[in-house]
C-alpha cells in the first residue's frame, strides 16, 4: 500500500518528524525505516516512512498548529510526490 499526506507544523524539522511519526503510529502504522528531507532555508520538507502496513510520504510546511491529512494512492503517484518535493527543495537528508 502507498499513502501520501500533508501536514502543517509549528515546529522545526526534527520535532515535526517526531510528531508525524507519532501521528502515523496512532493510525496503526509501524515504522521500520524513515528518511527526512528538507532545505534549511525553506519552510517545508518531506518525511518518508516504510513499514509493514505500507509506504508513506508526508509533505510538511510551517503553520500555526499541527494538522495532518493522509490518503491512499498508487505507486506511480507516490513516487512522483516524493520526486517533485525533493527536486523542488534540492534537499539535504537527515
Amino acid at each position: 500500500m502507498y499513502y501520501i499526506g500533508k501536514a502543517r507544523s509549528p515546529y522545526g524539522p526534527h520535532k515535526t518528524q517526531e510528531v508525524i511519526l507519532e501521528e502515523l503510529k496512532k493510525r496503526g502504522f509501524d515504522v521500520s525505516f524513515t528518511k527526512h528531507h528538507w532545505a534549511g532555508d525553506l519552510p517545508f520538507g518531506i518525511v518518508i516512512v516504510e513499514g509493514e502496513k505500507g509506504h508513506v510520504a508526508v509533505r510538511w510546511s510551517l503553520g500555526r498548529e499541527f494538522t495532518f491529512e493522509l490518503e491512499k494512492t498508487d505507486k506511480e503517484t507516490f513516487d512522483e510526490f516524493i520526486e517533485d518535493t525533493v527536486e523542488y527543495t534540492n534537499a539535504d537528508s537527515d
